[in-house]
């Protein structure tokens, strides 16, 4: 089964952050649409990709806009990923023994990305890294905050399109 796609109702659930706390997607929603990012910490494309969702993160999220990433790995392993790609936005933590939500969401390869809109559809379903899709996420965040966007790659960088999760 390949990842939810765009058109799909994301399927709800309730996972521990890192400090302990409970997030519910249902609850995130009430504020507006939710970016979720699922990772494991040995994948280098999500090396790649997440210091990118923190400029999003330090732009827009936080405001109408929950970003979380979710991990695949335990705590202890989870913390030293946060700490090295200097991560603020919350992570959570999918069971890993199981990984139900993981698993609801259809993951087959990381990173995946899903934009969730506020009424629970999945808007953005990306998979690996798509510098368009990532483009659109700071975009539709920038929106709905109502600031303006700011770029999330810098002009010095050399950005791939496209990079297999």
């Amino acid at each position: 089964m390949a990842a939810l796609t765009a058109g799909k109702s994301a399927p709800d659930f309730k996972l521990q952050t890192m400090d302990g706390k409970q997030f519910s997607l249902r609850e995130a929603l009430t504020r507006g649409p939710v970016v979720a990012a699922f990772f494991k910490i040995s994948c280098p494309v999500c090396q790649y990709t997440f210091p990118f969702l923190e400029r999003i993160y330090k732009a827009h999220g936080g405001k109408n806009v929950t970003i979380v990433g979710v991990s695949q790995n335990e705590r202890k392993d989870t913390a030293a990923f946060i700490k090295e790609y200097g991560l603020t936005f919350p992570v959570l933590l999918d069971d890993t023994n199981t990984y139900p939500v993981s698993n609801a969401y259809g993951l087959t390869n990381v990173p995946t990305i899903f934009w969730i809109a506020q009424d629970g559809e999945i808007e953005i379903s990306s998979v690996g890294w798509e510098r368009k899709e990532i483009e659109e996420i700071n975009r539709k965040a920038a929106e709905i905050n109502g600031d303006g966007q700011k770029p999330v790659f810098r002009s010095s960088e050399q950005i791939p399109d496209f990079r297999a999760g």
